[in-house]
């Protein structure tokens, strides 16, 4: 027998350290070569590691969500042949090769970017029910028990149903025999069904649950935003109603194109008038103290997963259409939904736009995509009636689609006025919607 000790492998260019998210084994399980052994992150990517030898694992290097560096021990392999350095150098190189592949499948370079069930926890044990006395000539509905307490006569079960509801069994009157049965429960809810004796809820049991992988990444870039970055906030309400007639319109003759919705009229509008406002559409550097304004519109589309939220980027949004912006959009969220999303299909954005569609709330202050500068939230439509122009210099009431979109903004970059002069731009836009069909 001979013990192997598997280093941590080199798993990309600059990477010092990597995060274990699952392992796949434990000690004493028996493995063989090539066998997945765990999942670990990086800044870049989550990466399967698999086994370079065959034996029994006999030692795990930390336990999940743990940090370990690379050429540190991951794990101990017990083999039963001499292992060499060669082996390990190999396992190392297999890595580098396979990172073209597996690299960026769950993971999020440099991207923040909208409950966990617990057990129900079981009530108390019912007191057993005491037998009458025997020289008691009198039914024993209530017994006194000391000042203002009162001794009921209820099987367990009916004292557990009566606790579930918050019922008191002594506010119920027993139909016979002085004890308190369901059909009495059932009588005295009935009679009192505008009282609201049914519990709000159920307990639940805590529960811990350790941060890690892509949650923590995203708590991480979180906090770096919010502890970095000054926020400032900017909302206004723009009439959509002439702009979903055209969408409808345009979806009416799409043929095999993808149904078009909200988004990429939104980002048409965006990429139109960001020229005007270059500022808006740029990453600052706070340690070199440059704030990069950019020419090219990368658009960040906050996606949410299963995992949490990723934001891949549809690239050179300004240079594609309605439609083309409609079908990247697609592609780009089912990749980020199935976990195949790249590295870098995941990094680079230069403007954040984030969306919970139908839950988009009245407004919303969304957290800035360090570094970016600004990040955009159309909010829900919902319908009201507004004043408009009844084409004879007057006006009536008319039931008009509303939307509110709001802009985060970093101030150390972007003033309030340039904020709300941007958006007033994409307002001007999606209101008089021939506009983003024109040069």
């Amino acid at each position: 027998m001979a013990t192997f000790t598997f280093n941590m492998p080199d798993v990309g260019e600059g990477v010092a350290e990597a995060e274990v998210v699952e392992w796949h084994v434990k000690v004493g399980d028996r493995v063989e070569e090539d066998q997945h052994l765990v999942d670990v992150m990086t800044d870049k990517a989550t990466i399967d590691i698999e086994s370079p030898v065959a034996g029994v694992v006999t030692q795990l290097a930390g336990a999940v969500g743990d940090t370990i560096a690379i050429g540190a021990m991951l794990l101990v392999i017990e083999t039963e042949g001499e292992a060499t350095p060669a082996e390990a150098e190999a396992a190392a190189g297999q890595i580098e090769d396979d990172m073209s592949d597996a690299d960026g499948a769950d993971g999020q370079a440099d991207q923040p970017l909208p409950v966990v069930d617990g057990v129900e926890g079981g009530g108390s044990e019912p007191e057993p029910s005491p037998a009458p006395a025997p020289s008691d000539p009198t039914p024993p509905t209530a017994a006194p028990m000391g000042a203002g307490e009162v001794k009921v006569l209820a099987s367990p079960a009916v004292r557990q149903r009566a606790r579930d509801l918050g019922i008191d069994l002594a506010q119920v009157k027993p139909a016979e025999d002085g004890r308190v049965r369901h059909g009495d429960l059932d009588a005295f809810l009935a009679y009192n069904a505008g009282s609201g004796f049914a519990p709000a809820g159920k307990a639940r049991g805590d529960e811990t649950i350790k941060v890690i992988g892509l949650r923590k990444r995203i708590a991480q870039n979180m906090a770096a935003a919010k502890r970095h970055i000054p926020h400032f906030t900017y909302v206004e309400e723009c009439d959509v109603t002439d702009l979903e007639v055209l969408r409808a319109q345009l979806n009416e003759g799409r043929g095999e194109r993808p149904k078009l919705t909200m988004l990429p009229l939104l980002i048409t509008a965006i990429c139109k008038v960001i020229p005007q406002f270059p500022m808006i559409n740029a990453r600052y550097d706070d340690e070199a103290n440059v704030v990069t304004r950019y020419g090219a519109v990368h658009l960040g589309m906050a996606a949410q997963t299963d995992s949490g939220l990723m934001v891949p980027v549809i690239r050179d949004a300004q240079a594609k259409n309605l439609w083309q912006l409609a079908r990247e959009i697609g592609r780009l969220a089912e990749a980020a939904r199935s976990g195949k999303a790249t590295s870098e299909e995941l990094s680079g954005s230069t403007l954040t736009v984030t969306s919970l569609g139908p839950l988009g709330g009245v407004a919303t202050t969304p957290v800035i995509n360090r570094p970016e500068v600004a990040i955009i939230g159309p909010n829900r439509i919902v319908e009201r009636p507004m004043f408009v122009p009844d084409g004879m210099g007057g006006e009536r009431i008319a039931k008009r689609k509303l939307m509110n979109i709001s802009i985060s903004c970093d101030h150390r970059v972007v003033d309030g006025h340039d904020a709300a002069s941007f958006i007033q731009g994409v307002k001007r836009l999606i209101e008089n919607p021939a506009l983003l069909l024109v040069d």
